[in-house]
Protein backbone atom coordinates (compact mmCIF):
# COMPACT_ATOMS: atom_id res chain seq x y z
CA UNK A 1 0.00 0.00 0.00
CA UNK A 2 1.44 3.54 -1.11
CA UNK A 3 2.22 6.09 2.10
CA UNK A 4 1.34 9.26 1.23
CA UNK A 5 3.09 12.39 2.69
CA UNK A 6 0.39 13.77 5.23
CA UNK A 7 -0.48 16.82 2.95
CA UNK A 8 -1.08 14.71 0.17
CA UNK A 9 -4.40 12.93 -0.57
CA UNK A 10 -4.88 9.99 -2.82
CA UNK A 11 -6.62 10.78 -6.50
CA UNK A 12 -9.93 8.17 -5.32
CA UNK A 13 -10.18 10.39 -2.07
CA UNK A 14 -10.51 13.67 -3.46
CA UNK A 15 -13.96 14.12 -4.94
CA UNK A 16 -14.72 16.76 -3.03
CA UNK A 17 -11.66 18.70 -3.59
CA UNK A 18 -11.99 22.67 -4.59
CA UNK A 19 -10.12 23.22 -7.58
CA UNK A 20 -7.04 25.32 -8.12
CA UNK A 21 -6.14 27.10 -11.62
CA UNK A 22 -3.25 28.27 -12.62
CA UNK A 23 -3.88 31.46 -14.40
CA UNK A 24 -2.08 33.59 -16.94
CA UNK A 25 -2.19 37.18 -17.20
CA UNK A 26 -2.85 36.53 -21.16
CA UNK A 27 -5.59 34.08 -20.44
CA UNK A 28 -9.05 35.25 -20.80
CA UNK A 29 -11.87 33.67 -18.00
CA UNK A 30 -15.11 32.75 -18.69
CA UNK A 31 -18.13 31.81 -17.23
CA UNK A 32 -19.72 33.00 -13.38
CA UNK A 33 -15.66 32.92 -12.15
CA UNK A 34 -15.09 36.18 -14.71
CA UNK A 35 -17.19 39.09 -13.08
CA UNK A 36 -15.91 37.75 -9.89
CA UNK A 37 -12.45 38.03 -11.17
CA UNK A 38 -12.93 41.73 -12.53
CA UNK A 39 -14.37 42.71 -9.23
CA UNK A 40 -11.57 41.64 -7.34
CA UNK A 41 -9.09 43.18 -9.96
CA UNK A 42 -7.50 39.68 -10.67
CA UNK A 43 -5.23 39.89 -13.59
CA UNK A 44 -3.14 36.49 -13.53
CA UNK A 45 -0.78 38.68 -12.19
CA UNK A 46 2.09 36.49 -10.60
CA UNK A 47 1.77 36.21 -6.50
CA UNK A 48 -2.26 37.07 -7.18
CA UNK A 49 -4.84 34.38 -5.86
CA UNK A 50 -8.58 34.53 -5.76
CA UNK A 51 -11.00 32.66 -4.15
CA UNK A 52 -14.22 32.02 -6.01
CA UNK A 53 -17.16 31.01 -3.76
CA UNK A 54 -20.09 29.02 -4.89
CA UNK A 55 -23.11 28.70 -2.65
CA UNK A 56 -21.26 28.32 1.77
CA UNK A 57 -18.20 27.19 0.12
CA UNK A 58 -14.73 27.18 -2.19
CA UNK A 59 -15.66 27.30 -5.85
CA UNK A 60 -12.64 27.63 -6.99
CA UNK A 61 -9.31 29.19 -6.82
CA UNK A 62 -7.36 31.19 -9.36
CA UNK A 63 -3.37 31.40 -9.07
CA UNK A 64 -1.57 34.35 -11.18
CA UNK A 65 1.60 32.70 -13.29
CA UNK A 66 2.14 36.12 -15.30
CA UNK A 67 2.73 35.34 -18.73
CA UNK A 68 4.49 32.17 -18.37
CA UNK A 69 3.50 28.80 -16.57
CA UNK A 70 5.75 29.12 -13.01
CA UNK A 71 4.74 25.86 -10.86
CA UNK A 72 6.27 27.62 -7.79
CA UNK A 73 3.21 29.80 -7.87
CA UNK A 74 1.96 26.98 -5.93
CA UNK A 75 4.67 27.66 -3.23
CA UNK A 76 2.55 29.90 -1.34
CA UNK A 77 -0.84 28.11 -1.20
CA UNK A 78 -0.19 26.02 1.81
CA UNK A 79 -0.25 29.39 3.73
CA UNK A 80 -2.67 31.22 1.87
CA UNK A 81 -4.92 29.29 1.27
CA UNK A 82 -7.85 28.02 4.32
CA UNK A 83 -7.86 24.49 5.39
CA UNK A 84 -9.50 22.28 3.34
CA UNK A 85 -8.67 19.57 0.31
CA UNK A 86 -7.68 21.32 -3.30
CA UNK A 87 -6.78 19.65 -6.20
CA UNK A 88 -4.77 20.78 -9.23
CA UNK A 89 -6.29 21.68 -12.75
CA UNK A 90 -3.71 21.86 -14.89
CA UNK A 91 -1.32 19.67 -17.00
CA UNK A 92 0.02 16.74 -15.95
CA UNK A 93 3.58 17.09 -15.56
CA UNK A 94 2.91 20.80 -14.30
CA UNK A 95 0.81 19.36 -11.54
CA UNK A 96 3.20 17.37 -10.63
CA UNK A 97 5.64 20.38 -10.23
CA UNK A 98 3.49 22.35 -8.60
CA UNK A 99 2.69 19.79 -5.99
CA UNK A 100 6.18 19.34 -5.19
CA UNK A 101 6.77 23.35 -4.90
CA UNK A 102 3.23 23.25 -2.82
CA UNK A 103 5.38 20.67 -0.25
CA UNK A 104 8.14 22.87 -0.10
CA UNK A 105 6.10 26.08 0.84
CA UNK A 106 4.41 24.24 4.14
CA UNK A 107 7.82 23.59 6.03
CA UNK A 108 7.70 25.89 9.46
CA UNK A 109 10.55 25.70 11.75
CA UNK A 110 8.37 24.86 15.18
CA UNK A 111 11.18 23.94 17.25
CA UNK A 112 10.89 26.53 19.98
CA UNK A 113 7.38 28.14 19.50
CA UNK A 114 4.53 26.31 19.46
CA UNK A 115 1.70 27.38 16.30
CA UNK A 116 -2.10 27.68 16.68
CA UNK A 117 -4.26 24.53 15.57
CA UNK A 118 -5.70 24.96 12.09
CA UNK A 119 -6.78 22.94 9.51
CA UNK A 120 -4.26 21.99 7.19
CA UNK A 121 -4.46 22.91 3.67
CA UNK A 122 -4.02 18.98 1.65
CA UNK A 123 -3.30 18.50 -1.88
CA UNK A 124 -4.80 15.42 -4.03
CA UNK A 125 -2.02 13.53 -5.15
CA UNK A 126 -1.46 14.66 -9.65
CA UNK A 127 -1.75 11.81 -11.79
CA UNK A 128 1.75 10.22 -12.44
CA UNK A 129 3.71 12.12 -9.29
CA UNK A 130 6.30 9.85 -7.83
CA UNK A 131 5.65 10.35 -4.40
CA UNK A 132 8.72 8.01 -2.86
CA UNK A 133 11.11 10.92 -4.56
CA UNK A 134 8.58 14.45 -4.48
CA UNK A 135 9.05 13.12 -0.59
CA UNK A 136 12.46 12.16 -0.21
CA UNK A 137 13.54 15.61 -2.55
CA UNK A 138 11.12 17.40 0.22
CA UNK A 139 12.75 16.17 2.92
CA UNK A 140 16.25 16.71 1.98
CA UNK A 141 15.62 20.66 1.59
CA UNK A 142 13.46 20.37 5.19
CA UNK A 143 16.55 18.67 6.34
CA UNK A 144 18.77 22.09 5.10
CA UNK A 145 16.28 24.40 6.53
CA UNK A 146 16.17 22.74 9.63
CA UNK A 147 19.66 22.67 10.08
CA UNK A 148 20.20 26.59 9.41
CA UNK A 149 17.44 27.75 11.30
CA UNK A 150 18.73 25.93 14.33
CA UNK A 151 20.44 28.03 16.20
CA UNK A 152 24.40 27.89 17.21
CA UNK A 153 23.64 26.66 20.71
CA UNK A 154 21.71 23.94 19.69
CA UNK A 155 23.75 23.18 16.30
CA UNK A 156 27.12 22.87 16.94
CA UNK A 157 30.02 20.26 15.96
CA UNK A 158 28.38 17.35 17.71
CA UNK A 159 25.12 17.94 16.62
CA UNK A 160 26.31 18.05 12.69
CA UNK A 161 28.27 14.75 13.85
CA UNK A 162 25.25 13.18 15.12
CA UNK A 163 22.96 13.78 12.18
CA UNK A 164 25.89 12.40 9.91
CA UNK A 165 25.95 9.28 11.51
CA UNK A 166 22.12 9.40 11.35
CA UNK A 167 22.37 9.35 7.66
CA UNK A 168 25.10 7.19 7.37
CA UNK A 169 23.72 4.46 9.44
CA UNK A 170 20.46 4.64 7.80
CA UNK A 171 22.09 4.26 4.52
CA UNK A 172 24.32 1.67 5.45
CA UNK A 173 27.37 3.59 5.26
CA UNK A 174 30.57 3.98 6.64
CA UNK A 175 31.57 6.98 8.25
CA UNK A 176 34.65 8.49 10.11
CA UNK A 177 35.34 11.82 12.26
CA UNK A 178 38.57 13.10 13.10
CA UNK A 179 37.93 15.31 16.10
CA UNK A 180 39.99 18.03 17.92
CA UNK A 181 43.76 17.51 18.53
CA UNK A 182 43.94 14.16 16.35
CA UNK A 183 43.36 16.93 13.21
CA UNK A 184 47.09 17.94 13.39
CA UNK A 185 47.81 13.69 13.69
CA UNK A 186 45.63 13.21 11.01
CA UNK A 187 46.82 16.30 8.48
CA UNK A 188 44.06 18.50 8.98
CA UNK A 189 45.70 21.36 10.18
CA UNK A 190 43.50 24.36 8.40
CA UNK A 191 40.04 22.82 9.80
CA UNK A 192 42.32 22.60 13.95
CA UNK A 193 43.61 25.98 13.11
CA UNK A 194 39.96 27.81 12.86
CA UNK A 195 37.91 25.52 15.35
CA UNK A 196 40.79 25.55 17.91
CA UNK A 197 39.09 28.36 19.89
CA UNK A 198 36.11 27.00 20.66
CA UNK A 199 35.00 25.39 23.80
CA UNK A 200 35.80 21.52 24.63
CA UNK A 201 32.75 20.06 23.95
CA UNK A 202 32.42 22.15 20.39
CA UNK A 203 35.76 21.14 19.51
CA UNK A 204 36.28 21.05 15.78
CA UNK A 205 35.57 17.97 13.48
CA UNK A 206 36.24 16.53 10.16
CA UNK A 207 33.44 14.50 9.62
CA UNK A 208 33.52 12.06 6.48
CA UNK A 209 30.87 9.58 4.48
CA UNK A 210 31.73 6.76 2.10
CA UNK A 211 28.84 5.22 0.25
CA UNK A 212 29.65 1.61 -1.81
CA UNK A 213 33.74 2.85 -1.79
CA UNK A 214 34.05 -0.69 -2.68
CA UNK A 215 32.15 -0.92 -6.00
CA UNK A 216 35.12 0.09 -8.20
CA UNK A 217 33.67 0.40 -11.79
CA UNK A 218 31.05 2.79 -10.40
CA UNK A 219 31.56 6.54 -10.69
CA UNK A 220 32.89 8.25 -7.34
CA UNK A 221 30.93 11.75 -6.66
CA UNK A 222 32.61 13.92 -3.93
CA UNK A 223 30.17 16.52 -1.44
CA UNK A 224 32.17 18.85 -0.13
CA UNK A 225 30.32 21.11 2.81
CA UNK A 226 31.18 24.11 4.45
CA UNK A 227 29.96 23.66 8.37
CA UNK A 228 31.41 27.03 10.33
CA UNK A 229 27.92 26.60 13.01
CA UNK A 230 28.98 30.24 14.39
CA UNK A 231 31.03 32.77 12.96
CA UNK A 232 31.92 35.58 15.19
CA UNK A 233 34.49 36.79 12.71
CA UNK A 234 37.15 35.61 14.86
CA UNK A 235 39.79 38.28 16.00
CA UNK A 236 38.54 40.18 13.48
CA UNK A 237 35.53 40.32 14.95
CA UNK A 238 32.15 41.01 13.03
CA UNK A 239 29.93 44.11 13.83
CA UNK A 240 26.67 43.30 15.82
CA UNK A 241 24.48 43.24 12.88
CA UNK A 242 26.86 41.41 10.66
CA UNK A 243 26.89 38.44 13.77
CA UNK A 244 23.27 38.42 14.20
CA UNK A 245 22.26 35.49 11.39
CA UNK A 246 26.09 33.31 11.70
CA UNK A 247 24.02 30.19 13.03
CA UNK A 248 23.94 29.92 8.89
CA UNK A 249 27.35 29.88 8.26
CA UNK A 250 26.95 26.17 8.83
CA UNK A 251 24.42 26.09 5.50
CA UNK A 252 27.04 24.33 3.17
CA UNK A 253 27.64 21.47 5.60
CA UNK A 254 23.50 20.83 5.54
CA UNK A 255 23.30 21.12 2.30
CA UNK A 256 26.37 18.53 1.27
CA UNK A 257 24.44 16.18 3.88
CA UNK A 258 20.87 17.00 2.64
CA UNK A 259 22.27 16.20 -0.73
CA UNK A 260 24.12 13.13 0.25
CA UNK A 261 21.32 11.52 1.69
CA UNK A 262 19.08 11.81 -1.30
CA UNK A 263 21.70 10.21 -3.32
CA UNK A 264 21.98 6.95 -1.13
CA UNK A 265 18.08 6.90 -0.58
CA UNK A 266 17.55 7.19 -4.40
CA UNK A 267 20.56 4.86 -4.68
CA UNK A 268 21.99 6.47 -7.60
CA UNK A 269 24.53 3.91 -9.31
CA UNK A 270 27.43 6.11 -8.11
CA UNK A 271 30.30 5.94 -5.06
CA UNK A 272 30.05 8.74 -2.55
CA UNK A 273 31.86 10.78 -0.62
CA UNK A 274 30.50 13.30 1.61
CA UNK A 275 33.39 15.31 4.00
CA UNK A 276 32.14 18.28 5.81
CA UNK A 277 34.57 20.23 8.58
CA UNK A 278 32.26 21.55 11.02
CA UNK A 279 34.03 24.19 13.65
CA UNK A 280 33.21 27.08 15.41
CA UNK A 281 34.92 30.61 14.76
CA UNK A 282 35.46 31.79 18.32
CA UNK A 283 37.10 34.40 20.15
CA UNK A 284 39.84 33.08 22.42
CA UNK A 285 43.48 33.30 23.96
CA UNK A 286 44.26 30.41 21.60
CA UNK A 287 42.51 31.77 18.49
CA UNK A 288 43.95 31.94 14.87
CA UNK A 289 45.56 35.59 14.10
CA UNK A 290 45.66 37.90 11.38
CA UNK A 291 49.68 37.14 10.26
CA UNK A 292 49.51 33.91 11.20
CA UNK A 293 50.72 31.49 8.54
CA UNK A 294 48.86 28.12 8.32
CA UNK A 295 49.76 24.98 6.94
CA UNK A 296 47.23 22.61 4.98
CA UNK A 297 46.41 19.22 4.07
CA UNK A 298 47.55 20.34 0.31
CA UNK A 299 50.92 21.28 1.64
CA UNK A 300 50.36 24.79 0.80
CA UNK A 301 50.59 27.73 3.15
CA UNK A 302 48.70 29.93 4.08
CA UNK A 303 48.98 33.82 5.33
CA UNK A 304 45.94 35.10 7.49
CA UNK A 305 45.43 38.42 6.52
CA UNK A 306 41.76 37.83 7.78
CA UNK A 307 40.11 35.52 10.68
CA UNK A 308 36.40 36.50 9.22
CA UNK A 309 37.66 34.75 5.97
CA UNK A 310 37.50 31.20 7.70
CA UNK A 311 35.00 28.88 5.61
CA UNK A 312 37.67 29.05 2.73
CA UNK A 313 40.53 27.47 4.96
CA UNK A 314 38.52 24.20 5.95
CA UNK A 315 37.28 24.21 2.44
CA UNK A 316 41.21 23.91 1.95
CA UNK A 317 41.59 20.79 3.86
CA UNK A 318 38.03 18.89 3.28
CA UNK A 319 38.33 19.67 -0.66
CA UNK A 320 42.16 18.07 -0.48
CA UNK A 321 41.11 15.21 0.81
CA UNK A 322 37.89 14.65 -1.69
CA UNK A 323 41.08 14.93 -3.97
CA UNK A 324 42.33 11.98 -2.68
CA UNK A 325 39.65 9.77 -3.25
CA UNK A 326 40.27 11.09 -6.97
CA UNK A 327 36.08 11.44 -7.65
CA UNK A 328 35.04 11.78 -11.00
CA UNK A 329 32.65 14.99 -9.70
CA UNK A 330 32.63 17.12 -6.99
CA UNK A 331 30.39 19.68 -5.76
CA UNK A 332 30.85 22.01 -2.48
CA UNK A 333 28.47 23.75 -1.04
CA UNK A 334 29.25 27.01 1.12
CA UNK A 335 27.93 30.32 2.34
CA UNK A 336 31.05 31.69 1.77
CA UNK A 337 31.25 35.87 0.91
CA UNK A 338 28.90 38.38 1.15
CA UNK A 339 30.16 39.61 -2.12
CA UNK A 340 28.38 36.95 -3.83
CA UNK A 341 25.12 38.86 -2.85
CA UNK A 342 25.98 41.90 -3.74
CA UNK A 343 26.86 40.54 -7.11
CA UNK A 344 23.49 38.55 -7.28
CA UNK A 345 21.33 38.79 -4.41
CA UNK A 346 20.27 36.07 -2.02
CA UNK A 347 18.28 34.33 -4.45
CA UNK A 348 20.27 33.33 -6.98
CA UNK A 349 23.25 31.40 -5.59
CA UNK A 350 26.40 31.60 -7.56
CA UNK A 351 28.30 28.83 -9.81
CA UNK A 352 32.00 28.36 -10.09
CA UNK A 353 33.58 25.70 -12.43
CA UNK A 354 36.02 25.37 -14.81
CA UNK A 355 34.26 22.95 -16.93
CA UNK A 356 32.06 24.28 -19.34
CA UNK A 357 29.82 20.50 -20.08
CA UNK A 358 29.45 20.92 -15.86
CA UNK A 359 28.04 24.39 -15.81
CA UNK A 360 25.89 23.43 -19.02
CA UNK A 361 24.35 21.08 -17.22
CA UNK A 362 23.78 22.04 -14.24
CA UNK A 363 22.21 25.39 -15.11
CA UNK A 364 20.15 23.14 -17.11
CA UNK A 365 18.89 21.23 -14.33
CA UNK A 366 18.53 24.24 -12.05
CA UNK A 367 15.79 25.75 -15.07
CA UNK A 368 14.20 22.74 -15.63
CA UNK A 369 13.79 22.32 -11.47
CA UNK A 370 13.33 25.98 -11.00
CA UNK A 371 16.27 25.96 -8.31
CA UNK A 372 17.95 29.00 -9.88
CA UNK A 373 22.25 29.16 -10.65
CA UNK A 374 24.41 31.57 -12.12
CA UNK A 375 27.71 30.67 -13.22
CA UNK A 376 30.37 33.34 -12.27
CA UNK A 377 33.69 33.62 -13.90
CA UNK A 378 36.80 31.80 -12.46
CA UNK A 379 38.40 34.85 -14.20
CA UNK A 380 42.41 34.16 -13.93
CA UNK A 381 43.41 37.84 -14.12
CA UNK A 382 42.16 38.14 -10.17
CA UNK A 383 44.80 35.14 -9.01
CA UNK A 384 47.34 37.54 -8.61
CA UNK A 385 44.92 38.96 -5.85
CA UNK A 386 45.90 36.13 -3.55
CA UNK A 387 49.54 36.35 -3.96
CA UNK A 388 51.68 37.51 -0.91
CA UNK A 389 55.47 37.45 -0.44
CA UNK A 390 55.82 35.10 2.94
CA UNK A 391 53.38 31.82 1.87
CA UNK A 392 51.73 30.41 -0.85
CA UNK A 393 48.79 32.31 -0.89
CA UNK A 394 46.83 34.08 1.79
CA UNK A 395 43.18 33.95 2.54
CA UNK A 396 42.20 37.89 1.81
CA UNK A 397 42.30 38.38 -1.53
CA UNK A 398 44.26 42.08 -2.34
CA UNK A 399 41.42 45.18 -2.32
CA UNK A 400 42.66 45.86 -6.04
CA UNK A 401 40.66 42.71 -7.22
CA UNK A 402 37.44 44.05 -5.52
CA UNK A 403 35.77 40.89 -6.64
CA UNK A 404 35.65 38.74 -3.26
CA UNK A 405 33.00 35.83 -4.32
CA UNK A 406 35.50 35.35 -7.43
CA UNK A 407 38.47 35.62 -5.52
CA UNK A 408 37.40 33.23 -2.82
CA UNK A 409 36.46 30.55 -5.56
CA UNK A 410 39.69 30.92 -6.90
CA UNK A 411 41.38 30.49 -3.71
CA UNK A 412 39.14 27.19 -3.39
CA UNK A 413 40.62 26.40 -7.37
CA UNK A 414 44.10 25.59 -5.98
CA UNK A 415 42.64 22.91 -3.75
CA UNK A 416 40.51 21.20 -5.64
CA UNK A 417 40.41 17.97 -6.60
CA UNK A 418 42.04 17.32 -10.72
CA UNK A 419 40.53 13.93 -11.03
CA UNK A 420 37.20 15.31 -12.71
CA UNK A 421 35.18 18.45 -12.52
CA UNK A 422 34.49 20.26 -9.77
CA UNK A 423 31.89 22.80 -8.92
CA UNK A 424 31.56 25.58 -5.93
CA UNK A 425 28.20 27.01 -5.24
CA UNK A 426 28.10 30.47 -2.68
CA UNK A 427 24.99 29.83 -1.47
CA UNK A 428 23.45 32.11 0.89
CA UNK A 429 21.11 29.37 2.54
CA UNK A 430 18.49 32.21 3.92
CA UNK A 431 15.46 33.84 2.85
CA UNK A 432 15.61 37.70 4.28
CA UNK A 433 12.29 38.39 3.43
CA UNK A 434 8.91 36.72 4.59
CA UNK A 435 6.63 35.88 2.40
CA UNK A 436 3.93 33.23 1.72
CA UNK A 437 5.68 29.81 1.25
CA UNK A 438 9.32 31.27 2.29
CA UNK A 439 9.39 32.52 5.97
CA UNK A 440 12.10 33.70 6.62
CA UNK A 441 15.39 31.54 7.60
CA UNK A 442 16.37 29.00 6.59
CA UNK A 443 16.56 28.16 2.73
CA UNK A 444 17.81 25.04 -0.03
CA UNK A 445 19.43 26.31 -2.72
CA UNK A 446 20.97 24.61 -5.55
CA UNK A 447 20.50 21.43 -3.69
CA UNK A 448 17.40 20.29 -6.03
CA UNK A 449 19.23 21.07 -9.33
CA UNK A 450 22.41 19.45 -8.05
CA UNK A 451 20.25 16.01 -6.99
CA UNK A 452 18.58 16.57 -10.80
CA UNK A 453 21.59 16.77 -12.37
CA UNK A 454 23.55 13.80 -11.16
CA UNK A 455 20.22 12.12 -11.82
CA UNK A 456 20.32 12.78 -15.38
CA UNK A 457 23.98 12.20 -15.25
CA UNK A 458 24.27 9.26 -13.59
CA UNK A 459 21.03 7.10 -14.22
Amino acid sequence: MSVFHPLLVAAQDGANAVPIRFVGSDQALDGAVRPWADLHGFEGKPGQLLIAPQGDGIGQVLVGTGPVFDPMAARGLSARLPGGLYRLETEPHQAQAAALAFLLGAYVFDRYKARPDKTPVRLVAPEGLDLAETTRIVAACALAREMVDTPAADMGPLQIETIAREIAESAGAAITVTEGDALLEANYPAVHAVGRAAAPHRAPRLIEIGWKLDQADLPLVALVGKGVVFDTGGLDLKPAAGMRNMKKDMGGSAHALALGRLVMQAALPVRLVVIVAAVENAVSADAFRPGDILNSRKGLTIEIGNTDAEGRLILADALTRAGEHRPDLTLDFATLTGAARIALGPDLPPLYTDDDALAEGLLAAAAQVRDPLWRMPLWAGYRGALDTEIADLKNDSSAWAQAGSVTAALFLQRFAPTTGAWAHMDIFAWNPRARPGYPEGGEAQALRACFHYLKTRFC
